[in-house]
């Protein structure tokens, strides 16, 4: 890796670490779900770039405080305590097993309240997507540290999110709903998301195939019926899209697969080269580069940086291929579809060094969503701590 991006990941890290009350610790902890998952995995990957153990202890300690903050009810809630509403010392045994809140400004809204779905954005629930980034992120923790405690909460939170968002719909067939409110008991936004079930089948099997390597055994936290469900969710869907970040989390799943794949966790190749093809028409469409000549007080910079650290997997999937030709040898029409996918390559460079130029940061919209810019253009310049499995 090059260490001048590295160290750019690094100053961008710190940054996020001092501004959010992590390091040094200050009166307050300024936490919200996507963006400190992200944040864990890059200093997992920063402590492994460099061999300092400041990252692993940073990451350890932003575990604490996500699941000691978006654990528990809001300061400004009638709730208190853990989500749970399990007493003391077994709640911090089982810190996600309420699920997580995401983090928003506002509170929720009540059961009863109108929908306004321009507030809705900024009010407070469980998003299932969310969700899945701390599991991987969880999972991250596992690999890296040995303790296989991490993976554990990681698997209690996915059975715990599964049990909140998969329903039975009118036809008996499986569903999901893409907002849940803070405890979980009524959906906030009925609709599901695009691409909810096809990142929590693929973060399912990743902690399933980790938990089969748990010293303690499954036990009572075997996804198989999990798993189940969302296979059944997943079958005969379209996962095209011409969403800059979903795309990004596609070709991230993607990469994600030919690694379960090639550990023997995951069985055939074929969710692989469909992730592929969906991934395709969103980048081809005329227009696509459009983007790239807006002023920066007109984008969305961790969209855009979704889609860089996307081409950043598909740069790793490619060599993970030629570096596992045994395993991959008969799949010539991923191979193909890896071409093809190549030659938007260049998208990612002109988007990295777009952000990197401090001119670009300096608008409203970069400060206001500053946090989750800068930590996902950190991963982009040093995106191993998140992509590995």
């Amino acid at each position: 890796m090059d260490q001048e991006r590295i160290q750019s990941a690094a100053e961008f890290m710190e940054d996020f670490a001092e501004r959010t009350g992590l390091s040094p610790a200050g009166q307050f902890s300024k936490r919200y779900l996507w963006t400190d998952a992200y944040a864990v995995c890059n200093f997992l990957g920063l402590y492994g770039e460099t061999g300092d153990s400041k990252w692993k202890d940073l990451a350890l300690l932003l575990v604490d405080e996500v699941h000691h903050v978006l654990g528990r009810h809001r300061g400004d809630s009638q709730h208190q305590g853990w989500l749970s509403g399990l007493p003391g010392k077994e709640a911090e045994a089982h810190p996600t097993i309420g699920g997580l809140r995401i983090g928003k400004s506002l509170d929720e809204r009540g059961p009863g309240d109108p929908v306004d779905e321009y507030r809705e954005w900024d009010r407070d629930g469980q998003y299932y997507h969310y969700l899945t980034r701390w599991m991987h992120a969880l999972n991250r923790m596992t690999a890296v540290t040995g303790n296989h405690q991490f993976n554990r909460w990681a698997v209690e939170l996915a059975k715990t999110a599964h049990r909140g968002f998969v329903y039975a719909s009118s036809t008996d067939s499986k569903r999901m709903y893409w907002k849940m409110s803070i405890n979980l008991s009524y959906p906030l936004v009925e609709s599901m998301g695009h691409h909810d079930p096809l990142d929590g089948l693929i973060t399912y099997i990743q902690l399933q195939g980790t938990l089969a390597r748990d010293p303690q055994g499954p036990g009572r936290l075997d996804l198989g019926p999990e798993i189940g469900d969302l296979i059944g969710i997943c079958e005969g869907r379209d996962w095209q899209t011409d969403d800059l970040l979903g795309l990004g989390s596609l070709l991230c799943d993607a990469h994600r697969v030919a690694q379960l794949f090639a550990q023997g966790i995951l069985e055939g190749s074929d969710m692989l080269r469909i992730i592929l093809e969906a991934s395709i028409p969103g980048l081809k469409y005329p227009g696509r580069e459009n983007f790239l000549y807006a002023p920066a007080r007109f984008r969305l910079a961790f969209r855009e940086l979704g889609l860089a650290i996307g081409l950043h997997a598909l740069e790793r999937l490619d060599s993970f291929m030629r570096e596992n030709l045994t395993v991959f040898k008969d799949d010539r029409d991923i191979t193909i579809l890896l071409k093809t996918l190549w030659k938007f390559m260049s998208l990612r460079d002109r988007i990295e060094a777009y952000w990197l130029d401090e001119a670009n940061r300096k608008t409203d919209v970069w400060k206001e969503h500053r946090d989750i810019n800068t930590v996902m253009l950190a991963t982009s310049l040093a995106p191993d701590g998140f992509l590995t499995v």
